[in-house]
C-alpha cells in the first residue's frame, strides 16, 4: 500500500510539473489546479469560520468596514480577480487567517488590539498575500509529499474542545487556518503586503509598528497571542528589520485613518467588558469554579443580552452543575439568536438527547452536522435512531462516526457491531 501511494505521488509530480508563483513570479510545484484551489476555499470557508468562533453578528457594520478595507487591498494585489471574502469572527483570540481562493477572516480579539485603519490594512494585506501566493496550497502539497499521498498536516487544533471530532472539509479548513507558516512565507507576505499597502495609499509604517508590538508581546509570553497570532504567524527581529528596510525604500507616509477606525470600532469597544466577563467565566469554569463562573457570565449577559455565545457558555456551566433543564433553556436561546452556528445546535442536541427529547435532539444534531460534521454528532444521531427503532439509519450513523477513531470511534464501532448481530 505504501509503495502504491508513493507511486501515485511521483505520477502526480510527473504530470503536474511547475508553475509560476502568481505573486513572486518564481517557479513552484503545482499539484493543485487553480479551479481546485477556488473550490476548496469556497467549500471550507463557512465551516472553518464556525470552528473558529462563528461570525461576529452583533455589529454587521464592522464586518462591512473590514470588507471595504479588504477590497481596497485586493484590487491592488497580484491576483485581483480572486473571489475575495472578508469576515469578522466572534473570538477573543487575537488572530487572522486566509484559506485558498482569498477567503479571509480576522478575529474581533485582534481588531480590538489595533489602533487605526493602516494597522488593519497591514493585517489584511498580509493575509491577502498568503492567499494570492497560494501559501496554503503549497503547505497542503508539502503535506501530501511528506505523508506519501495523504493530504493531512497533522497539527493540533488548540482552544477547541471539538477539534479532534471534526470531520471532512471542516477538519482540513481548521488545519489550514491554524497551521504555522514558514519563515519564508511570512517574510514574503510581509514584503508584498507592504507593497499592497503603499499601492492602496496606506502608510506602510503601520506594518513595522505592528511587528515591533508583536515581537515585544512574544517576549512577554502573552497567552492570548501565543495561542492565536503567534502560533500561526510567529514574529521575529528579522521580520521587523526586513519590514523597516522595505519601508525605507518605498517611503513612509500615507493614510492612517485613526478617527474612522475608532468610529467603526465603537460598538466593539462598548461590548468589550461583556466579552472580558465571558472570557473570565470560561476560565473559571475550566477550573471547576462553576458558581463563580456563573456570576461572571450573568454579568456578560446583562451587558449584551443578544449575544448567543454567552447563553451557550451558561448552558455548559448549568450542564456541569447537572441542571439539565436550565442548560436546555440556554442552548435554545443560543440557537434562536444564531441558528446557523453548529456548536449551539450541537450542544442543544446533546442536551436534548440526555433529556430524551429525541425529535429535538435529531433536528439539532442533523442541523449541526450539515454545517460542521463531527464524529460526536454522528454517534449521537445513531443513538437517536436506535432509540426510535430505525436500525439501518443508526448503523449508517455509527459507521460514519467510527471513521474518526478515538473514544468516539470505538464507541460507534461497538454499537454498530451490536446492531449488526441483531440482524
Amino acid at each position: 500500500m505504501f509503495y502504491r501511494c508513493l507511486s501515485l505521488v511521483f505520477l502526480a509530480l510527473a504530470l503536474a510539473g511547475c508553475a509560476k508563483n502568481p505573486v513572486t513570479g518564481e517557479s513552484q510545484l503545482s499539484l493543485i489546479a487553480e479551479d481546485q484551489e477556488l473550490a476548496m476555499g469556497a467549500e471550507q470557508y463557512t465551516p472553518t469560520q464556525q470552528t473558529q468562533g462563528g461570525q461576529f453578528y452583533l455589529d454587521p457594520e464592522l464586518t462591512l468596514y473590514v470588507k471595504e478595507v479588504g477590497q481596497k487591498l485586493a484590487r491592488v494585489s497580484d491576483r485581483p480577480d480572486l473571489p475575495y471574502e472578508f469576515v469578522v469572527l466572534n473570538s477573543s483570540v487575537p488572530n487572522a487567517w486566509a484559506l485558498p481562493g482569498g477567503k479571509i477572516a480576522i478575529n474581533r480579539g485582534l481588531l480590538a488590539k489595533l489602533q487605526d485603519e493602516a494597522q488593519l490594512a497591514s493585517v489584511i494585506g498580509h493575509e491577502i498575500v498568503h492567499a494570492a501566493a497560494r501559501h496554503s496550497v503549497q503547505r497542503m502539497q508539502q503535506g501530501m509529499l511528506i505523508s506519501a499521498g495523504v493530504a493531512g498536516l497533522g497539527i493540533a487544533l488548540s482552544d477547541n474542545e471539538w477539534a479532534g471530532l471534526l470531520m471532512g472539509g471542516a477538519a482540513v479548513g481548521a488545519q489550514l487556518a491554524l497551521a504555522q507558516y514558514s519563515q519564508g512565507d511570512e517574510l514574503e507576505s510581509d514584503y508584498y503586503g507592504i507593497l499592497y499597502m503603499r499601492r492602496a495609499g496606506y502608510d506602510p509604517t503601520a506594518a513595522v509598528e505592528l511587528q515591533k508590538i508583536f515581537l515585544e508581546l512574544s517576549k512577554g509570553q502573552n497567552p492570548d497571542f501565543i495561542q492565536g497570532l503567534f502560533a500561526t504567524h510567529p514574529p521575529s527581529a528579522a521580520r521587523v528589520k526586513a519590514n523597516q528596510a522595505l519601508v525605507d525604500k518605498v517611503g513612509a507616509g500615507g493614510y492612517r485613518g485613526e478617527d474612522v477606525f475608532e468610529r467603526k470600532l465603537a460598538t466593539l469597544r462598548k461590548l468589550q467588558p461583556a466579552y472580558d466577563a465571558h472570557d473570565k467565566a470560561r476560565k473559571l469554569a475550566s477550573e471547576g469554579k462553576t458558581d463563580e463562573a456563573l456570576k461572571e457570565i450573568n454579568k456578560a449577559i446583562k451587558l449584551a443580552p443578544d449575544e448567543a455565545l454567552f447563553y451557550s457558555l451558561r448552558g455548559q456551566i448549568y450542564k456541569e452543575q447537572e441542571k439539565t433543564e436550565q442548560a436546555g433553556a440556554d442552548f435554545d436561546k443560543a440557537v434562536s439568536l444564531y441558528p446557523e452556528m453548529f456548536l449551539y445546535r450541537l450542544y442543544n442536541g446533546l442536551n436534548a438527547l440526555e433529556m430524551n427529547n429525541l425529535d429535538q435532539a435529531r433536528e439539532n444534531l442533523t442541523r449541526a452536522n450539515e454545517v460542521v460534521p463531527t464524529s460526536i454528532g454522528y454517534l449521537r444521531l445513531g443513538d437517536v435512531a436506535a432509540k426510535q427503532s430505525r436500525r439501518d439509519e443508526a448503523m449508517a450513523y455509527y459507521r460514519k462516526a467510527a471513521e474518526a477513531g478515538g473514544e468516539v470511534g470505538n464507541e460507534a464501532r461497538r454499537k454498530y457491531e451490536a446492531l449488526a448481530k441483531q440482524g
